[in-house]
This record gives structure tokens, sequence and C-alpha cells, in this order.
């Protein structure tokens, strides 16, 4: 594919197929992951995979739970109550995998390094075929003891990017984009 088409072709994908994504896939698409840029070529990122469906449910539900008592921080907590305030959401949308991507230990660029190498998985989801999504409403639940837990993160590990990935029921349509503001300093 070529590569404006995978700009403009990635969207947020929230409905998937019940398909599983197989580990091959998965290990290509991390791969993908670590071939972006990040500073001083520290590489501060790990990976950690989750495709057992009970332990997402798990995760989905306490997630819920974590984000509406602590929705008073959240500026979005009328979309969090609506959303997810009943049995039948899925903050993964019944997504068959997700792929969280850490940093291995605190530093100063940790959160875009991790990012850029989200940006990469979730493009190169999109030339293979298959659909993603950033859910940033896990990611607090699992910088919690109880959600590093869940997952078994070691210790000293940041999650930044929880990225679900599958196979995607429908690609959504392409959403128009606003104008840039530039500013030229000549």
């Amino acid at each position: 594919m070529n590569f404006d088409k995978v700009l403009t072709g990635r969207r947020a994908v929230r409905e998937y197929t019940s398909q599983t994504v197989d580990e091959k896939s998965i290990r290509y698409l991390i791969h993908c992951a670590v071939m972006a840029p990040n500073a001083v070529n520290q590489q501060p990122w790990a990976f950690i995979v989750v495709r057992d469906q009970d332990l997402l449910e798990k995760i989905s539900d306490e997630a819920k739970l974590h984000m509406l008592s602590t929705k008073h921080e959240n500026p979005h907590a009328d979309h969090l109550h609506t959303n997810f305030n009943t049995p039948m959401s899925h903050i993964f949308y019944h997504a068959p995998a997700l792929i969280l991507i850490s940093a291995i230990e605190p530093g100063p660029w940790i959160v875009q390094d991790c990012a850029l190498a989200a940006e990469n998985l979730m493009l190169s989801a999109y030339d293979q075929g298959l659909g993603s999504c950033w859910i940033g409403f896990a990611q607090s639940f699992l910088n919690t003891s109880r959600g590093k837990s869940l997952i078994e993160m070691p210790d000293g590990w940041i999650p930044v990017a929880p990225i679900i990935v599958g196979h995607a029921a429908h690609f959504p349509a392409l959403t128009l984009r606003s104008e840039p503001q530039i500013r030229w300093i000549n």
C-alpha cells in the first residue's frame, strides 16, 4: 500500500470481528513499532500483549469502575459516564488483542518515544489490513497497582499506549481535518 493511502486510511476502529490475530502478525506490528524514532536511541519501550478475552473483559470492567470513581479528574467525565456506565460496554470494543506499549523506566522523553512507536504500530496494522485504536481510557487504570498486577507488569514499567488490534468489522469513513494553522517565519 502506498504511504499516503496508509496515512489517510488509518482510522480508530471500534468494531471488530471475533477472528484472532496470530502471533506472527503481532510480532510484525511490534517490529514496525520499534523502528520508530526515539530520543538518544534509548528505545525505552516494552510490550505486553493480551489476547485472553476473559482477562480483557476483567480489565474493561475494572477500568470502567476506576474511570467512574475518578471522573472528577477528567474533563470528559460526562462522556465516560454515558458510554461506560453499562454492563454491556467494553472499553476494548471486544478486540481480540491489546498491545500495551510501556516505558521500561522513567525518563524525560518516554511518552513521546512510546507514542511514536504506537503510531508506527497503528499505521502498520492498517497496512496489514487490521484495525487498531489507542484506548486512552485504559491507561490510568493500567497504571494502578491492581491494573499492573492483572497484566503481570514488571516493577518500574510505565504504561503509555494501550492499543487494541484486530480484524475490523468495517473501517470508519475518513473524517475531515481542519485546515492547519501555519505561521511562517522567514
